[in-house]
């Protein structure tokens, strides 16, 4: 990234901040380490506060449809106030912790399509804050997250695609505002189960929740497993093709239908046949939740700036 001017709070003359990330890459539950770097103006600057953001792409749905929009999910503050005077240069380093739940971007050394997650620098300057630098952060699997997609994809499951949906999963121990998909074709050995499998890792401290998501002719079914992170040291084929065989025994329905996957329930995504469980109050809570949200256009911008350089 390059130096950013604050417009924002003291004009053409204000300071101007580039944040450098010491790591690019992180995993659910790591830590972001780096440092923002000051550069002052042509007048003294009373700095309140220096904030780090983190902020994922989301799938957002309401009552007019469904929109993008911008979810911040994690705040800290990395400095005490300060005065930044004329052409000083200062660096405030930095380390902060990553959700657990943090989304993955990444997966096998590709790019998980429609993920975008990163860390945005907002400087306080006597009470009026600018956003005055963004970077994109990437998050690799954990390796109990990597084993079971290696499961998958070796069983012969394709990667398909992956989003951000807005709400909440009832009865797993969910956090964030919201989760994330990964979505899979069905290998052709499986293909009498499911057309494909949504998963959902829901992570914490000592292992993950896997929600699995089967597009069936007959009505999405819904299965969630535990799994500690020791299970890291084994592969887990065998356990994900347990799980598959569930499914083919009609195992598990109790777990439920598209309600399950959150307050909200889904609106046609995917495939998905629309929202059900909660309903009229569960489009309700969706909607409730866009004004955390930047939408629309002002995010397409938010994001343009974001990834810019």
């Amino acid at each position: 990234m390059v130096f950013k001017k604050l417009l924002g709070a003291l004009g053409v003359g204000g300071p101007t901040v580039d944040t450098v990330l010491s790591t690019p890459v992180v995993q659910p539950g790591g830590l972001i380490q780096g440092q923002v770097n000051l550069v002052g103006g042509t007048q003294d600057a009373e700095i309140t506060g220096i904030t780090l953001t983190l902020v994922a792409q989301v799938e957002i749905e309401h009552d007019e449809g469904e929109s993008t929009g911008l979810s911040p999910f994690a705040r800290y503050g990395v400095s005490a106030p300060f005065r930044l005077a004329p052409g000083e240069q200062r660096s405030i380093p930095f380390s902060v912790p990553v959700p657990h739940e943090t989304p993955l971007t990444s997966f096998a050394g590709w790019q998980l399509p429609g993920m975008a997650v990163g860390v945005r620098t907002e400087v306080e300057i006597s009470g009026a804050r600018d956003k005055g630098d963004a970077d994109p952060l990437g998050v690799a699997p954990l390796p109990l997250q990597q084993r079971v997609l290696d499961a998958f994809t070796g069983l012969g499951f394709r990667l398909r695609s992956a989003d951000l949906e807005a709400g909440h999963i009832r009865g797993t121990a969910q956090r964030l505002p919201f989760y994330q998909e990964i979505e899979f074709a069905a290998a052709p050995q499986y293909a009498h189960l499911c057309h494909a499998v949504e998963l959902t890792f829901v992570t914490d401290e000592s292992g993950t929740e896997v929600v699995l998501e089967f597009d069936k002719r007959g009505g999405d079914v819904i299965h969630q497993h535990r799994l500690e992170h020791s299970a890291a040291d084994q592969d887990l084929t065998p356990v994900v093709d347990g799980w598959l065989q569930q499914v083919a025994k009609g195992y598990g329905h109790g777990h439920g239908g598209h309600g399950s996957h959150g307050d909200h329930g889904h609106s046609g995504h995917s495939g998905h046949s629309g929202h059900s469980g909660a309903g009229a109050a569960a489009v309700g809570a969706a909607a409730g939740l866009v004004g955390g949200f930047v939408l629309g256009e002002a995010m397409e911008e938010v994001f343009a700036d974001f990834f810019e350089g």
